[in-house]
């Protein structure tokens, strides 16, 4: 979470749905720092050019806001839509095992990149590699039950 905005206990809030105001579609956030995690009830919200402004219940004044700065926010899991049909939430594809057509592994999923274009998977192995996610070029299957996603990929790249 960003720096307080104004005197009345509005927080600036960096949005990573898409589109950012996703985000606002949430009563309540769930806030860690530091492994401490607390629930923040949203007292009112509005999206100001490509920022997305909250209040927080209870935070009434600046003072307020800026001890709120520097959480990491996050939207409960119950609380999410189901993703479309070939489409998954990038949580749940972070540890995931990562292997070729033919069954070669490759590593797992450590976090995924946002490019504009192919989002990409970072996968750690024995070695790190970049993995574009473009379906079904590249990605063949991606099996959560099995907890493995299945790329057409020479394992030498």
């Amino acid at each position: 979470m960003g720096a307080p905005h104004g005197v009345r206990g509005w927080s600036q809030l960096w949005s990573f749905t898409d589109p950012p105001e996703g985000l606002l579609r949430h009563p309540r956030l769930e806030a860690q720092r530091r492994g401490q995690r607390l629930m923040l009830e949203i007292a009112d919200s509005r999206l100001q050019g490509e920022r997305v402004l909250v209040r927080f219940a209870g935070a009434e004044d600046r003072d307020a806001a800026a001890r709120l700065t520097g959480l990491e926010l996050s939207v409960l899991r119950a609380e999410l839509e189901p993703p479309p049909p070939g489409s998954w939430y990038w949580h749940d594809l972070i540890g995931l095992a990562v292997v070729t057509v033919d069954g070669t592994p490759l590593g797992r999923v450590d976090h995924l990149i946002e490019t504009g274009v192919d989002d990409v998977l970072v996968v750690r192995g024995e070695r790190e590699r970049l993995i574009p996610f473009a379906q079904p070029q590249i990605v063949k299957k991606v099996d959560l039950e099995a907890g493995r996603i299945e790329v057409d990929w020479d394992a030498e790249y």
